[in-house]
């Protein structure tokens, strides 16, 4: 029985009860905006409860916020996941229990179980349809996330492979041999968990990201992960049972009886035996509002650099991993963070709240309310990948 949605209106609506909807909602609520409404199509933390059960957060929690240094992983200025989980790399289960906490104790109005359908806009009001009903609001927040979005059909025969977001438990995979399409954390994370359960792993990635320098953690492999890789290649048994293949486009996958043959840029053919697991990320989430926003030559989505406002829909606003401002990526959720309080603070003063500045101001001096988008652009980590030299070490062993 679908639930019925008693709201019909509300002046903020926000699409995604994950870190990005209700970091937003309690930046809201700190400056003040009390008509709200954040709605899931699932639950609150839900892709997080969908992560295979040995996934954890790259980057860490430490509880600091006494000293002026929030937790990288909490959603706002007071909390932190490390104090309320005691763990300094939360799994994805852990994880969701904080976000519920956040809800919990702050009181967010969150509706889970409501699924959007559509979104337009009309004269100065959205309307957006779910399956419980219409609701109207005067500004939406589309925080909806990416990982039930996964890019399974970016090339013929794509569809054979299983994307690893679908695996809840690699042990639970038959065989011995795998191959991992792409070298990047997801993939990175597949091959090692396949290869501490005794499996032989063929990684193969478009570029050689195990070896790049770049110093932005969206870009290249995070220090977590390269430690782990440092620490498997430490036992002979186990770096033996790992293949790098760098520089390498997988272009088409064909199913055959009991074995898969993957095809490169140059034709060549790699077979398996088991089904290969596909690592290549997500789509950026924006789903059936996509046609509301404008993009640039390389199909990233554009927002507006004052409070990532759609430049073709004013109103509609995103908060997420998919924000990219300037070629620097937001996609941590200590980047995205940074932008809560400059969507609250532009909606409150749009609804003609009285001291939104003063009310945000700990989100400020915390480091949510970031405006200068010349400090996350002027330095070393927003350097165009393509002009980066990436050394050439003699073989992984060398990490």
């Amino acid at each position: 029985m679908k639930k019925h949605l008693h709201i019909t209106h509300t002046r903020v609506l926000i699409v995604g009860a994950g870190p990005a909807g209700l970091g937003v909602s309690l930046a809201l609520q700190r400056a003040g905006v009390t008509d709200q409404l954040v709605i899931d199509a699932r639950e609150v933390g839900a892709a997080f409860r969908a992560w295979p059960n040995t996934m954890s957060l790259l980057t860490p929690s430490f509880y600091s916020n006494a000293f002026g240094l929030t937790d990288l992983n909490s959603i706002d200025p007071d909390t932190s996941p490390a104090d309320f989980l005691h763990t300094q790399h939360p799994n994805g289960e852990g994880y969701a229990k904080y976000l519920e906490a956040i809800v919990s104790h702050f009181q967010l109005p969150v509706r889970p179980g409501v699924k959007v359908t559509s979104v337009k806009k009309e004269s100065a009001r959205f309307i957006v349809q779910s399956e419980q009903g219409e609701i109207h609001a005067d500004y939406v927040v589309w925080a909806a996330g990416q990982f039930f979005h996964p890019r399974d059909h970016d090339f013929p025969g794509a569809e054979h492979a299983l994307h690893s977001s679908r695996v809840p438990d690699w042990s639970a995979l038959e065989g011995d041999e795998f191959t991992v399409i792409g070298g990047y954390e997801s993939g990175v994370d597949a091959a090692l968990n396949l290869v501490h359960l005794g499996k032989s792993v063929r990684l193969i990635s478009r570029g050689e990201p195990w070896a790049s320098d770049d110093p932005d953690p969206s870009r290249s492999l995070s220090p977590r992960t390269l430690d782990r890789l440092r620490e498997l290649l430490k036992t002979p048994e186990k770096a033996g049972l790992i293949e790098f293949v760098k520089n390498t486009t997988i272009k088409s996958i064909e199913k055959g009886p009991g074995f898969w043959t993957l095809r490169d840029q140059d034709e060549i053919p790699l077979a398996t035996t088991t089904r290969p697991i596909l690592a290549n990320g997500f789509h950026n989430g924006l789903g059936i509002v996509s046609d509301h926003f404008e993009y640039d030559e390389s199909n990233n989505p554009i927002f507006t650099e004052e409070a990532d406002e759609s430049t073709r829909t004013p109103g509609l606003f995103y908060s997420g991993p998919a924000l990219v401002h300037r070629n620097a990526l937001f996609c941590f959720i200590y980047k995205f963070r940074a932008r809560f309080g400059v969507i609250a603070a532009e909606i409150a003063t749009r609804l003609g709240l009285p001291e939104v500045e003063a009310n945000l101001k700990t989100y400020a001096d915390a480091g949510f309310m970031n405006r200068d988008l010349d400090c996350c652009t002027n330095c070393e980590c927003a350097i165009d990948p393509d002009d980066a030299e990436t050394p050439e070490p003699a073989s992984f062993a060398q990490l």
